[in-house]
């Protein structure tokens, strides 16, 4: 069997109370791990548990009470993460009421946004579907997410700049409510907004012009070059400058009583032969495609920015995918090119038969009924 030499894995999982979970411990394996069993029994819980714990939030719910199980007062989401030949205790504690605790190695974090980065976890799941047939808000979100994996200094400037967009917006409201106009007051956070906005646009723009490349050569790989696709940054800061921006727009804003231009509308546009939305004119195989490369390329570009691979979560994939895209994925995993990787499916016997044809070390864990042991295959 093929045992990959990782820098990072999570070696143990423990959850009380989380979503559908009543109280589970699971010692995993530093390769491949397989989570089994019929729709609804809680494999993509166990997904999103791991996913708490690098991004301190659930990817499918961010109201952390919702994710208590039904009745209960609170959750508890334990991992141990193995890193460079250290171990390392994250824990995340949920009661309703009260402020959430997160801790490493029994430290409170005095800021969540300290966090992030030091365990990279990368999620596919079908709901990725979302970043194609929803709004800006989404595709902006994955970008800064994948951003402030590796850049620090960027999450603290966005955590920053949506502060005094909130400051902003409530003083144009206010000023309206009021019927008075302070441009002496609006120019102080203006400053400020500007500030932060020009270095968040910036860091974008650099950002995608080295990852782009890296989505293209994924894309060319699974869709055998078949047709050009196109991920574009757009922003109105590509033609002004935010000063500029914010000045043309101040009596449309102060009409509003909000901001309606800014690093805040940037997109990110997916397009397929040309100048063609990908949502209205690409095939679902096409949709399927580029999403798998937007996030294969997420994983290569963390892993070269932070020196080791960050875990992969395959969530439901296997049953969605034509054996193309299966198998490619596959035989990266095969060929040592991911870390850490989970998978979950429907069929118990399936994904570890495959994985035992290619002499992949694995471990697997029947789902079902929120009891879960190791399966033989």
């Amino acid at each position: 069997m093929l045992i990959f030499a990782l820098v990072m894995n999570l070696s143990h999982l423990s959850l009380i109370n989380f979503k559908n979970f009543d109280d589970i411990s699971l010692d995993l394996n530093p390769s491949v791990n397989c989570f089994l069993g019929n729709n609804g029994e809680g494999k993509t819980n166990l997904l999103d548990a791991i996913y708490y714990l690098s991004y301190t939030k659930s990817y499918f719910n961010s109201i952390d009470s919702q994710n208590i199980k039904f009745g209960e007062p609170f959750f508890v989401n334990q991992g141990v993460f193995e890193l460079k030949g250290e171990l390392f205790n994250v824990y995340c504690g949920v009661k309703k009421g009260t402020k959430k605790q997160f801790k490493l190695n029994k430290k409170n974090y005095a800021k969540l946004a300290e966090h992030i980065g030091k365990f990279p976890v990368v999620l596919i799941t079908p709901y990725d579907s979302n970043l194609i047939l929803e709004g800006s808000e989404l595709r902006r979100k994955f970008l800064d997410s994948l951003i402030s994996q590796f850049d620090r200094g960027y999450l603290d400037d966005l955590i920053r700049y949506n502060k005094l967009l909130n400051n902003r917006n409530a003083t144009l409201k206010q000023m309206a409510e009021r019927g008075s106009f302070n441009p002496d007051l609006l120019e102080v956070i203006d400053f400020q907004l500007m500030e932060k906005g020009t270095r968040i646009y910036n860091t974008r723009k650099d950002f995608l012009d080295d990852f782009i490349p890296v989505f293209n050569q994924f894309y060319r790989d699974i869709s055998n070059q078949s047709e050009q696709v196109d991920l574009n940054y757009s922003s109105a800061l590509h033609h002004s400058s935010f000063e500029k921006l914010l000045s043309d727009n101040l009596e449309r804003d102060r009409r509003l009583t909000y901001t309606s231009q800014g690093i805040h509308k940037d997109d990110l546009e997916f397009k397929i032969m040309g100048d063609y939305s990908l949502k209205k004119f690409a095939s679902q195989g096409q949709q399927k495609s580029f999403l798998i490369a937007l996030k294969l390329a997420q994983f290569e570009y963390i892993k070269q920015q932070k020196g080791f691979p960050p875990i992969l979560l395959l969530d439901d994939i296997f049953d969605k995918l034509d054996d193309n895209r299966v198998s490619y994925i596959l035989k990266l995993i095969a060929n040592n090119n991911l870390g850490q990787t989970f998978i979950t499916d429907t069929n118990l016997t399936k994904v570890p038969t495959i994985l035992k044809d290619l002499g992949i070390n694995f471990s697997a864990f029947e789902v079902k009924n929120n009891n879960h042991a190791s399966i033989k295959v």
